[in-house]
């Protein structure tokens, strides 16, 4: 498969593009490319998405691919890519899938044998592990915890003696009491890392023992977007 550049029309198939997380110069080239090449834009936010358009001067037809409406819409855009059609398909902000919508456009496209293809680039998830000082040999990924604290906590205890590195995604609304109750579940001692806003002009971040991170954390007020990441027992920095 080429690719190709320019103006030319790509090749069928869904390229899952991923787009910036804050910082809009970490967009890749081959997907500002992408993007202005593809047939039809799938997109979780069409206002969000077309800001980054503006952006970059990049033009493109767009439709509204979002959770509510994904399962609807999986079969109409594998049959446009049945049909010869290229798609793009991105998120807010990240990898499409990862704690996005997307999984089901994918799946079917592989159940048909229709060419999927990776335009890879930012991800919390990732930029938050190769930044925390946290072991990256063994990692895990779970995504956003359950609503109720119930349920958090039950999460918390089943990963608990997991040998890598566990990592989730917060809200602002959630991630103080989340925090207390990993303290509660884990330990005062357990080394975890705190990342908020990551690549945003107000990133910071809390990193050590879980009984300071979740200090510091209640004394200023929660704001943005969380990756939390919690180390294998016995690791310290």
């Amino acid at each position: 498969m080429r690719e190709g550049s320019g103006s030319d029309k790509l090749p069928p198939g869904l390229y899952v593009v991923a787009t910036p997380i804050g910082n809009l110069g970490d967009l890749s080239p081959r997907a500002e490319n992408m993007l202005g090449r593809c047939d039809l834009l799938a997109c979780e936010d069409t206002r969000v998405t077309g800001k980054l358009l503006e952006r970059f001067a990049v033009s493109a037809k767009m439709l509204s691919y979002r959770e509510e409406n994904e399962r609807a819409l999986a079969n109409t855009l594998a049959d446009k890519i049945a049909a010869g059609g290229a798609i793009a398909l991105v998120s807010d902000a990240g990898t499409p899938t990862v704690s996005d919508p997307g999984f089901r456009v994918i799946r079917e496209c592989r159940r048909r044998n229709l060419p999927v293809y990776p335009v890879p680039g930012p991800s919390a998830a990732i930029a938050a592990l190769s930044a925390s000082g946290l072991p990256t040999n063994a990692f895990l990924f779970l995504g956003f915890p359950p609503p109720r604290s119930a349920a958090r906590k039950n999460l918390l205890r089943t990963w608990k003696e997991f040998a890598g590195t566990v990592i989730f995604y917060e809200s602002c609304h959630r991630i103080i009491p989340f925090v207390s109750e990993a303290l509660e579940e884990l330990g005062a001692d357990r080394t975890v890392a705190l990342g908020r806003e990551l690549t945003k002009l107000h990133e910071n971040w809390y990193v050590g023992q879980l009984a300071a991170v979740a200090e510091n954390l209640a004394q200023g007020q929660a704001r943005g977007e969380y990756v939390f990441l919690v180390a294998p027992a016995g690791f310290f920095l």
